[in-house]
């Protein structure tokens, strides 16, 4: 199974956001051990280094960016995607349409984030983790 993995799951992780942190850890652990292919967009990586900064030294941020090149494949970001997500208008949020389009890239059958209603339009189900889990431990 391919996931692209939304930055906000991602967070829940690094910040030790509760109650999400367990459900997003297990997610990335089911990664990490190549249990599941799990992306990440290439856009989620910068913005990931700059919200992490007030929590932790720029020698942790560039260890967690690293650790995290190891666990998930990364989709880049290109002309082409940009140029769909500004055209689409069926999202809101422009950040939430590139997620998008690199999930479409990676033949994603899931984007798991913790805002499924940003995802309404996309062509790729988003699902929650904990949604996600409970498929996962159905098969």
């Amino acid at each position: 199974m391919i996931v692209l993995i939304d930055t906000n799951v991602i967070l829940d992780v690094l910040l030790k956001r509760e109650p999400y942190v367990s459900e997003a850890k297990f997610i990335m652990t089911k990664c990490a051990d190549r249990e599941i292919t799990g992306y990440l967009a290439a856009h989620s990586i910068p913005n990931l280094f700059y919200i992490l900064r007030k929590a932790y030294s720029v020698e942790e941020r560039r260890r967690f960016i690293r650790n995290l090149c190891d666990i998930f494949h990364i989709s880049d970001l290109n002309a082409e995607k940009i140029i769909l997500a500004v055209e689409n208008d069926g999202f809101k949020d422009f950040e939430d349409c590139l997620q998008e389009e690199c999930a479409v890239e990676a033949m994603a059958d899931y984007i798991i984030t913790r805002n499924t209603d940003d995802y309404k339009n996309s062509r790729i189900k988003a699902i929650e983790p904990n949604a996600f889990i409970e498929l996962l431990e159905k098969k």
